[in-house]
């Protein structure tokens, strides 16, 4: 790992940042970019040797802001605490954060071993129109198997709230978890009949809410200036509490090969969301390999969808909402979304 690959992503992390509005750590980032001195560095020995790209891909400095809201949470290191939001002085934060690595680097370091986990249930917004989609072609209820579950807060997609802007509404006006977006484009098949008959989800490393140290983990990787996407969380979290979501710790291509064979009048959508490029090249393959075999003995009667929002490979931006519908197998990019749902644009 070269000096001046970490320093480059965090620097792009600042610029991502900024963009999405978080002006807190858009300034914590361009301070650690400017300060990658031990201790600091020493957290990012993992990564040794690796690329720009694949620092950028493994997310180490999501890994590390992560690490540093956890610890901030959990009140452990009070002067982290204070220094971070509501507090708005991103220079000040880093000078804690600098401390706080020598007094917690090994916990640091821990935090930072699991690839990001973010259920961002704003995401739900741009799943939306794919599985309208699905539900509009096929005429069949869904079954919704979701790949990097986390906590499987989108799980409960269906029971939400949404404002598409000029394209329309969508779901429970009285939720507790309201989404809106951006949308530019026609409106997708609002209108369609849709229906949520099973869901499951599998993940590494699931994350259960229900247990407040997990919850904290979780929401760790939500930006801390941004309170409505934290508010979102929270609903969400105790919706799932309420509702018993559940998700099974597997391995995604094992999962996807014992679960998302069709089934006779469902329709089963396979689905994820940034995911992908946390998986090794190996389980990429294995699971592409399991899906498209599964997709070759899908009907009319028993279709496969396959619905992902992810960057197209080696890339960052923009995020595509892609979806391959067996039988058939053709795949279709529906709309280019913000990767935290704050707009979506629709090219149907």
């Amino acid at each position: 790992m070269a000096d001046d690959d970490l320093t480059r992503v965090f620097q792009s992390q600042s610029a991502v940042c900024a963009a999405f509005g978080s002006p807190f750590y858009a300034g914590l980032t361009a301070a650690v970019a400017a300060d990658l001195a031990p201790p600091v560095r020493a957290l990012f020995d993992p990564w040794a040797g690796q690329s720009f790209q694949q620092l950028m891909d493994a997310a180490v400095s999501l890994r590390f802001l992560g690490a540093l809201h956890d610890l901030a949470l959990s009140g452990e290191d009070a002067a982290l605490t204070v220094a971070f939001p509501p507090a708005t002085d991103a220079e000040a934060a880093w000078r804690a954060a600098r401390a706080a690595i020598e007094r917690h680097g090994a916990r640091l370091a821990a935090f930072m071993e699991h690839e990001p986990q973010t259920n961002e249930v704003r995401r739900s917004v741009c799943l939306l129109p794919g599985f309208l989609t699905v539900a509009a072609e096929t005429g069949l209820p869904l079954r919704c198997l979701e790949l990097g579950a986390s906590a499987g807060l989108n799980q409960l997609w269906s029971r939400f709230g949404y404002d598409l802007g000029g394209a329309g509404r969508w779901g429970d006006p009285a939720a507790p978890v309201q989404l809106d977006t951006a949308w530019t484009g026609p409106p997708p098949p609002l209108d369609a009949s849709l229906r949520v008959v099973e869901t499951a989800a599998c993940d590494r490393a699931p994350i259960d809410v229900a247990d407040p140290a997990q919850r904290r983990r979780l929401k760790a990787y939500l930006w801390p200036d941004q309170l409505e996407r934290i508010a979102r969380f929270d609903a969400a979290a105790d919706m799932a509490i309420a509702a018993s979501v559940r998700v099974e710790a597997a391995d995604a291509a094992a999962w996807a090969e014992a679960n998302a064979a069709p089934r006779e009048g469902v329709a089963t959508v396979v689905f994820h969301s940034i995911f992908w490029q946390y998986l090794p090249a190996a389980t990429q393959a294995a699971l592409t390999d399991a899906i498209t075999r599964h997709g070759a003995v899908a009907t009319p009667a028993a279709p496969l969808a396959w619905l992902r929002m992810e960057p197209p490979t080696g890339q960052i931006i923009p995020i595509e909402l892609r979806l391959t519908l067996w039988p058939g197998g053709e795949e279709r990019v529906l709309a280019e979304v913000q990767a935290h749902g704050a707009n979506v644009a629709w090219k149907r």
